[in-house]
């Protein structure tokens, strides 16, 4: 009786976080599920691997996360079913709906659906502090760029921004800790980086030697926002203890995604386990501080999984049948 008395509080504790769950007829859920998120040292694999212990910790369903190439790579896994669920970037998902994938040009990546909101994306720069390259007008004709794995939101975009603002520079391409590694060791100049803040291989980097974190001015900022599906977006110098002020860069938002063939049921948990304990997903990363429901309205992109979309609708935050799959 002792033993089965533990075992229902210890029951009962996780209901706590999670809902109760047991009513349901789980008997469509996955026995285990696996998340894409991207390379080792970014945002996306701390943030996935953490919501994927998080989620099977409190659903009782085993869950892990897997190294990808990132967001378009994401939306390509998670359309054909190779993966349930993912991270994404608004930008590439776009690109992935609409056919213009480069990973697979002319598929129309449409059975991705949206569960919840995560955070902003910032574009930004790091150089050595002793490089000598302390704005963006610094980095010299030729320059070796680390733009992260090959297809990832930064290697989409970072290129065409940086020929926007007229920089000419060699195409570098690997994980942010590889990167991160190759920009000390002098084998690259710069690493472009686009991950939520802070981004690991960045803090990691800063504490091994001193670094440059280079924001935008008004004139290149502007020049960005008009070119590109970003807003302007302010890192706070508390990020960084390399940062002395805030600075200004631009970001994309993410969303955290799903097969849209996934059992609703199973969606709607994952969804209300996450949208309601913040505290929690701020402890697995600090980006997650976005990670809250008023933030569903920055999805303009991806159709809603109908079982986020019910807890959200639910919960007082509209989301029309027609943005339902």
């Amino acid at each position: 009786m002792k033993a089965q008395s533990l075992m229902a509080a210890a029951f009962a504790s996780t209901l706590v976080v999670s809902g109760s769950v047991s009513a349901q007829d789980r008997s469509d859920w996955p026995d285990s599920f696996t998340v894409g998120t991207a390379s080792q040292g970014g945002t996306y694999f701390a943030y996935g691997s953490g919501w994927a212990n998080f989620v099977s910790e409190n659903l009782g369903v085993s869950g892990g996360a897997e190294i990808t190439g990132g967001p378009m790579q994401n939306m390509a896994l998670v359309h054909t079913g190779d993966l349930k669920f993912g991270l994404t970037t608004l930008g590439p998902a776009r690109e992935s709906i609409e056919g213009n994938s480069p990973l697979a040009p002319g598929m129309k990546m449409d059975n991705v659906c949206a569960t919840f909101p995560m955070y902003q994306t910032p574009f930004s720069v790091t150089t050595l502090a002793d490089s000598g390259i302390e704005s963006i007008s610094d980095i010299p004709e030729g320059a070796k760029i680390g733009f992260g794995p090959a297809g990832s939101t930064s290697d989409t975009y970072f290129p065409k921004m940086m020929d926007t603002l007229g920089v000419e520079y060699e195409r570098r391409n690997g994980s942010w800790a590889d990167l991160g590694t190759q920009l000390q060791d002098g084998l690259i100049d710069v690493v472009a980086f686009a991950a939520g803040i802070p981004i690991p291989a960045v803090s990691q980097l800063e504490v091994q030697t001193d670094v440059n974190i280079i924001g935008l001015t008004d004139a290149e900022a502007e020049k960005i926002v008009s070119n590109f599906p970003v807003s302007e977006f302010i890192i706070p110098a508390s990020t960084y203890q390399s940062l002395e002020e805030d600075s200004r860069v631009v970001s994309m938002w993410n969303f955290a995604i799903a097969n849209c063939d996934v059992p609703e049921d199973f969606v709607y948990e994952m969804t209300k386990l996450t949208m309601e304990n913040n505290d929690k997903m701020v402890g697995i990363h600090k980006a997650a501080k976005s990670s809250v429901p008023e933030n569903y309205s920055k999805n303009n992109v991806l159709p809603w999984h109908p079982g986020a979309a019910r807890w959200f609708n639910e919960n007082g935050f509209k989301i029309e049948d027609s943005q339902i799959k």
